[in-house]
């Protein structure tokens, strides 16, 4: 009888090496996703979630044995695979921190966007991440070629094991497809909330979450989609005649970085005066009121997305996290306001004072049909209030200015602002302000930035008073500043958050003087009707839901003047939402059957 081959001792040890190192790397993500509690962490590892955290060890351990059999040993493997996890939760804390919403597969492609890395996390812990990246591309590149050294037979091992584990790592890739058995694994336990990615990385651990947010369809095809459905929408909101409008004012969006009403919140009480004193002796006199943003601390390319396409997050899947890296580079062109706006005639302008490639914005502003892109390397105007590393608003205003000034066809200037970006701190000698209830220096310095910001839109706004041409601004902040601490947050939790400023001006002074609550994806349609301005078929359509729901994203609904954690919607209202929807599937997701109805024209 033969007898059987006891497992030399090394191999053991390092089989459990490696599986302890799965597990604990598994348990760190844990903790990073809540605040470093280790006995949140045990419990929902060994006690609450425990199918659901053995299924994301899992998955760890066929990356771990792709990048070991790519780098050709466990040794270095398993050194890279630590740098890589670090990396990852470290970056997933500072989110939650700063933004209140945890890391997306779709975040990793910011991985070279050094200078927004650098400005978010401050140089301690950008130089932390310079040498996590700089030690993981040198072993990289020594243990590939050190692996080409290997004998035959270990070679092939590893091909097989590299082939093996790619595959399944692809067949991972489409956890959100039907019939994925690694997702139905999941669906065993797994308690999904499409409306809270921060709950379902809780619900299903950090791994589940992660993969929940792997790519997938932009939106749920509606059962009623067919080119005579879209044709029957388009023709009910489309222009009974299309004649050229008879005035073509200048149109300048304005996106302000984190610009909010901070008295607004509950439990803070500002001395030291008002620093939106300027603001408000412009909003009070003009239509203006509070804007609903997707996200706290964050989310600026979805507010942007917004305002530019009159499109809503809240209709798409919840994967679809960020359209400006997910989905409008899959497309050549995307109907937006530009192209509105350039088919009768404008010359079309966005300014950054930043760099091109955040959000893929260049590549972004290209596809919705942008005639020039002015960042922090080709703007003329780049001065800077103090100590602040990014450039002032007034500069950027002087900007649209000298476009205004240099161009004889009708504008569309398109400005997303930098000063009033985090890191707060140290940006200014003297801070006024003191506040009762979270009196942080962040917080402090916070206020002077907005106070600076609401001085620069003023005197940008009296400025144009001065221009012989009508002018129409929109002017919004895009979310509120992540600054706020944990008990302010709790007292403020739901809409609170979320509510910004927003205004629009005519320096003809011809718009209403009317104070509501609206969405940025309704910008473009309510600016064209309060402007009196020829709307498209689509700004009717939009124009007609506002009516009915002013205002809404997920577990957010604005209805009759109260905020919902649902749409209540009769008959008629849910037929202009499922058009609206349609509308929607038909660009993002569908055959844009619309496009040939000009309903964007």
């Amino acid at each position: 009888m033969q007898k059987v081959r006891k497992l030399p001792w090394r191999q053991f040890l390092k089989i459990i090496g490696v599986l302890g190192l799965i597990i604990v790397s598994n348990l760190f993500f844990q903790l990073t996703q809540n605040e470093f509690s280790f006995d949140l962490a045990f419990k929902f590892a060994f006690s609450w979630h425990t199918e659901k955290f053995f299924l994301g060890c899992f998955v760890l351990f066929i990356f771990y044995g792709w990048i070991s059999s790519l780098l050709g040993s466990l040794k270095t493997g398993s050194i890279f695979y630590a740098l890589a996890v670090i990396g990852v939760g470290i970056a997933n804390y500072l989110k939650m921190n700063y933004r209140m919403e945890p890391i997306y597969p779709d975040d990793l492609k910011m991985i070279t966007e050094f200078g927004m890395i650098r400005d978010m996390v401050g140089t301690r812990l950008f130089i932390l991440f310079l040498l996590l990246l700089a030690s993981g591309i040198f072993l990289l590149i020594f243990s590939v070629k050190k692996s080409l050294k290997l004998e035959k037979k270990r070679q092939w091992t590893r091909l097989i094991l590299f082939v093996l584990t790619s595959g399944i790592l692809i067949y991972i890739g489409s956890f959100n497809q039907q019939g994925n058995l690694l997702r139905k694994a999941y669906d065993k336990t797994a308690l999904w909330i499409p409306y809270s990615q921060k709950m379902n990385y809780y619900n299903t651990g950090f791994m589940g979450g992660f993969l929940y947010n792997l790519p997938v369809e932009a939106m749920e095809k509606p059962e009623n989609y067919s080119a005579a459905t879209v044709k029957k929408v388009t023709k009910e909101y489309q222009t009974e005649t299309r004649k050229e409008a008879a005035e073509k004012p200048n149109i300048v969006y304005v996106m302000s970085e984190s610009f909010s009403d901070p008295s607004r919140l509950k439990g803070l009480e500002i001395y030291g005066g008002d620093p939106l004193q300027e603001y408000r002796a412009v909003a009070d006199k003009t239509y203006s009121g509070q804007m609903l943003s997707q996200n706290y601390g964050g989310g600026t390319a979805n507010i942007e997305f917004e305002a530019l396409t009159g499109f809503s997050m809240e209709l798409f899947n919840a994967q679809m996290t960020t359209p400006y890296t997910m989905l409008v580079p899959e497309f050549e062109s995307f109907p937006s306001l530009v192209g509105t706006l350039k088919a009768r005639g404008y010359e079309t302008t966005a300014i950054h004072p930043y760099n091109t490639s955040m959000y893929k914005r260049k590549d972004v502003y290209q596809t919705f049909g942008f005639d020039q892109f002015l960042d922090e390397s080709t703007m003329k105007h780049t001065d800077k209030i103090e100590s602040n590393p990014y450039i002032s608003d007034k500069a950027a205003y002087q900007e649209i200015f000298d476009q205004l000034e240099k161009n004889k066809k009708p504008q569309f200037l398109h400005l997303v602002t930098m000063q009033t970006h985090m890191p707060y701190e140290n940006k200014y000698d003297d801070l006024p302000y003191v506040v009762q209830g979270d009196n942080s220096l962040a917080l402090r310095s916070y206020l002077q930035d907005i106070a600076y910001s609401s001085e620069a839109l003023k005197g940008f706004l009296e400025k144009l008073d001065e221009l012989p041409e009508r002018t129409l601004v929109v002017f919004w902040g895009d979310h509120l500043p992540g600054i706020y601490s944990d008990a302010i947050q709790e007292e403020n939790q739901g809409y609170p958050l979320h509510e910004t400023e927003f205004l629009m001006y005519d320096n003809r002074h011809r718009l209403n003087n009317q104070q509501v609550t609206t969405s940025p994806f309704y910008f473009a349609a309510d600016l064209f009707q309060q402007g009196r301005l020829q709307m498209t078929g689509f700004q009717k359509l939009l124009t007609t839901l506002q009516k009915e729901l002013p205002a809404f994203e997920k577990s957010m609904y604005y209805q009759s003047g109260q905020w919902f954690k649902e749409a209540r919607l009769n008959k008629k209202q849910e037929k202009i939402y499922q058009d609206y929807q349609i509308i929607q599937y038909d660009i993002t997701a569908g055959k844009q059957y619309s496009l040939q109805e000009n309903f964007f024209e």
